[in-house]
């Protein structure tokens, strides 16, 4: 589960809506009637690995495999862009760079995979701390569909706060079309909707910090007048 502290009253409309871990600033965000209590930074930053699989898509705008990467953007339609086809068979994976995807020590989703286009393609999805030993749990079933990691993880007895820095998915070649342009799961996005955060502070913006120190100024004022 997100480790967050609101923010209060004034000071928590100036500066922001949540304050993780004590230090990255996250505005909670929603896509596709999804919320991320950790906004845009939930959402996998790196390309690992893209295997595409046989047929492999041969549709231009669909082989480049930064487009899995960052919140939900894909545009629709053939000519779109936003989203990569794995092909049949196909793998990706991703990593977070500034968070990690964790249980949430119930029975509500955690990890959130965005498959787009018209044909619904399930794809199968393991994760990993390290990125070489990888867990599966379970299959997604197209569509924008989303996954309990801790049922999976307490079946292995693993801490369900474990920090998870890597997804894989696999297409599932018993799924879908063989044939045309983008064969196989289409993915947009990946997010991890439990999370913690791993990066250092975010600065906050120089208003921000002209109002803590008036606020730290108002306190200091109330204490010498209870002393005096």
């Amino acid at each position: 589960m997100v480790k967050k502290r609101i923010l209060s009253g004034i000071a928590g409309a100036a500066i922001c809506t949540f304050l993780v871990n004590g230090s990255a600033l996250a505005v909670p965000t929603t896509y596709d009637g999804i919320t991320f209590p950790g906004g845009d930074i939930s959402f996998a930053d790196q390309l690992v690995d893209l295997t595409f699989g046989d047929p492999a898509p041969t549709a231009a705008n669909f082989i480049d495999g930064n487009q899995a990467l960052g919140a939900p953007d894909y545009t629709g339609g053939g000519g779109g862009t936003g989203s990569v086809s794995l092909g049949r068979g196909g793998t990706i994976t991703v990593r977070f760079t500034d968070n990690a995807l964790t249980g949430s020590g119930d029975n509500t989703p955690d990890l959130h995979i965005f498959e787009v286009g018209p044909d619904i393609e399930d794809t199968f999805v393991s994760i990993s701390e390290d990125g070489n030993d990888f867990i599966d749990v379970g299959k997604v079933e197209g569509a924008t569909s989303s996954i309990d990691i801790d049922f999976f993880l307490d079946s292995l007895s693993i801490d369900v706060m474990t920090q998870f820095f890597f997804v894989r998915l696999m297409d599932d070649p018993n799924e879908g079309g063989s044939t045309g342009n983008t064969v196989g799961a289409d993915i947009d996005a990946i997010g991890a909707i439990s999370t913690v955060f791993v990066s250092d502070p975010v600065p906050l913006p120089a208003a921000a910090w002209m109002f803590m120190a008036g606020l730290g100024g108002i306190v200091a004022t109330r204490r010498a007048r209870k002393a005096s």
